[in-house]
């Protein structure tokens, strides 16, 4: 066997020169920083998706199974996009500001929404056209949020059929603690139906009208309207839809005031 050894290299007095020269001294620490400048500009150049946690807990559901077949995307003529869930044959809880029109600074008419149920990456089971629906009383759109009347409810012009079950509306009632999921079409997958199984809800705060909702699950823009779902007589209800997206928390509606 021949042992092969590395080459020891020493530079030479003449290099070592060269490299402690000032000109080049300037050349080497604008590279550097040149090196530094390209990867801070391609952190900025990532998107911010507010609500999403360090602790990223989603996960792709089949939006086919049962309970996530009864999660519905929410699409209007003018581009935005939200998440809806079915608590009867014909009926769809969202957030109210999914339906405002920020040009026109009035809701949409039911005519411009389109409600997709088990959609998966531009594939769905079943499109229905909305023929009415209300949102809370005293909703403002050019308000900021949360407003406790965030919310509402939106009548299919035709029902769903029954391969799909409705979720119900939570009887227990909320509290700080409970153990939530989340589930909608996030932004930044917005061609997925996710869920975040294993969040909880933090501060419960009553106000004149509903009680808001901070809660720990991860979900960014796109997501309002989502339902928060936890477990309740053997299966799945609705103690709350998803509202708005934060940095140090996300806030929801409980949905005793608004069915």
């Amino acid at each position: 066997m021949v042992l092969l050894h590395r080459p020891f290299y020493r530079r030479t007095s003449a290099q070592v020169s060269a490299l402690n020269r000032p000109g080049l001294r300037v050349l080497l620490a604008a590279a550097a920083l040149a090196v530094v400048a390209a990867k801070l500009s391609a952190a900025q150049d990532i998107p911010h998706y507010p609500g999403i946690r360090e602790s990223d807990g989603r996960v792709i559901v089949d939006p086919l199974e049962p309970p996530w077949n009864a999660i519905a995307k929410i699409q209007t003529n003018i581009g935005s996009r939200c998440t809806g869930v079915l608590v009867a044959p014909a009926t769809v809880l969202t957030a109210a500001h999914c339906l405002y029109n920020r040009l026109t600074r009035g809701l949409l008419q039911p005519v411009s929404l389109h409600v997709l149920v088990g959609y998966r990456e531009g594939v769905f089971r079943w499109h229905r056209l909305v023929a009415s629906y209300t949102v809370g009383n005293g909703f403002d759109g050019g308000k900021p949020p949360p407003q406790t009347a965030d919310w509402a409810r939106i009548e299919l012009a035709e029902p769903i059929p029954d391969a799909v079950s409705p979720l119900r509306i939570a009887q227990q009632p909320v509290a700080s603690g409970m153990a939530i999921a989340l589930v909608g079409y996030n932004q930044d997958r917005a061609q997925l139906l996710m869920a975040d199984p294993s969040c909880h809800i933090g501060i419960v705060t009553p106000r004149a009208g509903g009680t808001l909702l901070l809660h720990d699950c991860s979900a960014t823009r796109g997501t309002s309207g989502g339902p928060l779902l936890t477990r309740e007589g053997g299966g799945w209800a609705v103690v709350g839809i998803n509202i708005g997206a934060g940095d140090l928390a996300n806030v929801a509606l409980a949905t005793p005031h608004v069915n």
